[in-house]
């Protein structure tokens, strides 16, 4: 098969990139070894953010680019991405009050016009807020924004499919070789694929496909893993925290499913993408920085379940993992047919990195490169205000539920008419599998999202699988086998 470019990668950065290049009109192949996410990208704090504490590292640029686009996914997908108010408090301070709410002031002058609501001081009102912690009611209060990473990734795959580009899953490159004006790619089941141009988006593991391509790479990137532990609820309200530690680190307490915190995350240098296991330091680190906060305090015991994600950030010499850059450099080689490598990057600022890399790529392509996603929804994303939507979604079909609907309709948006067309009782969703999943949803993530083992479907289509009981997570696991055999 021949294509204008082949995407060696699917995480957020390479799924990014082949739906910025499928809109221009490219024909494009992204090959994936293991599943959509299944790396780095399903294992971030799950923040849309411009990064508040890269200003102490005066990235300035990057926290200006990181706001814009934080507005323009909040509108594109407000299924998975919502706005998410951070209580930031000054007990425990390593930071003067003053340089803090300066810093806020330039982090809200930096993302100029936005719907989300500008820092303020903690109120004596804000009794919801300040009664989780040990201190007083000093501290800021600012908003930035949660999504579902992993799902953010997928739908770039799937809007990339749905113009023409070919997404393969469960498929490694076994070699490549620049021939003539083309490359020559060998995959792991066998096929033979001829492309104009490639794109290493293999994030950890740029360097080593790099090897494997024989091209020798100017950047460099720096392995930081980063950490998070789930722990019961240790505050009511949808806010989030964001908490200063002695060590000048900051660390998140963010709702998560079903009456959890989410803590996170670790900046550990570690020597192989796969180092990505939490360890039991980390944990007490984690556990640690919230009892200094918290009323309510936990221990390594406390904890239900962990992540742990491998950050390939550009090597920008810094000494600390804290410190290094969270900016991305765009490698372009062109001695023959064209190989861009991505270095570094973020959730964030994916969309605006694929719009660069396409850029980048045409002029050795030959094509004129048109920004073609700046005001795009995602699949699903065209709904408009999502409590109106949600609204809708429960009228239609009121045999989902309270906590199936508001799941299904923050997991699919406007997807949802789809899934469910000719759809009128819950007997014709198919069986339930397990925590509210019927047949019919798990054969969507495997028809449309590429989804091909179980923990593809509960762990990273859906969270589904943290609340199944080990029976029914072998009775998930039967059920797929019989449908999907391999």
């Amino acid at each position: 098969m021949t294509y204008d470019l082949l995407i060696i990668g699917g995480g957020i950065n390479g799924a990014a990139i082949a739906r910025e290049a499928a809109l221009n009109g490219l024909k494009v192949v992204l090959v994936e070894k293991g599943d959509l996410a299944g790396a780095t990208s399903s294992a971030s704090t799950k923040l849309i953010h411009g990064g508040l504490r890269y200003l102490e590292y005066y990235e300035f640029k990057l926290v200006a680019e990181a706001l814009r686009e934080r507005e323009r996914l909040v509108k594109a997908a407000p299924h998975i991405i919502y706005p998410l108010q951070f209580v930031l408090p000054h007990e425990n301070a390593v930071r003067p009050w003053f340089l803090v709410r300066l810093g806020l002031l330039l982090y809200d002058f930096l993302g100029g016009r936005m719907s989300l609501p500008r820092s303020r001081g903690l109120r004596a009102s804000d009794t919801a807020f300040t009664a989780p912690l040990k201190g007083g009611s000093k501290g800021f209060v600012y908003s930035d924004a949660w999504v579902d990473d992993a799902r953010l990734t997928v739908l770039n795959a799937v809007d990339a499919a749905a113009n023409g580009a070919e997404i393969i899953v469960q498929t490694a490159i076994v070699s490549a070789r620049r021939e003539g004006d083309a490359w020559r790619a060998i995959l792991s089941d066998g096929r033979e694929l001829t492309t104009r141009a490639m794109v290493n988006a293999a994030g950890p593991w740029v360097h080593q496909m790099l090897g494997k391509l024989g091209v020798n790479a100017a950047s460099g990137i720096r392995l930081i893993k980063g950490s998070h532990i789930v722990v019961p609820t240790l505050f009511d309200g949808d806010q989030a925290y964001i908490l200063q530690q002695p060590d000048r680190r900051i660390v998140f307490a963010i709702p998560y499913e079903n009456g959890s915190t989410e803590i996170g995350t670790t900046d550990v240098p570690v020597d192989a993408p796969e180092d990505a296991v939490i360890d039991a330091d980390e944990i007490a680190y984690l556990c640690d920085a919230v009892n200094r906060h918290f009323v309510r305090q936990v221990t390594p015991a406390d904890v239900t379940s962990t992540w742990s994600g491998v950050r390939p950030l550009y090597d920008d010499g810094a000494s600390e993992a804290k410190a290094v850059t969270r900016d991305y450099v765009l490698e372009l080689d062109t001695h023959g047919p064209a190989l861009l490598s991505i270095f570094g990057g973020k959730i964030t600022t994916a969309r605006h990195l694929a719009e660069e890399a396409v850029g980048k790529l045409a002029r050795p392509m030959g094509f004129t490169a048109r920004a073609t996603t700046r005001t795009r929804p995602f699949p699903g994303g065209d709904i408009g205000d999502f409590t109106a939507f949600l609204a809708k979604v429960r009228a239609t079909w009121p045999f989902l539920g309270e906590a199936r609907s508001y799941r299904m309709a923050r997991a699919y948006g406007s997807m949802l008419h789809q899934m469910l067309e000719g759809v009128d009782s819950e007997a014709a969703m198919g069986a339930d599998l397990g925590g509210g999943l019927t047949e019919i949803e798990a054969r969507w993530m495997h028809d449309r999202e590429w989804a091909r083992t179980p923990e593809d479907a509960l762990l990273r289509r859906s969270k589904i699988g943290l609340h199944l009981s080990p029976d029914q997570r072998l009775a998930f696991d039967a059920w797929w086998a019989a449908s999907f055999p391999r």
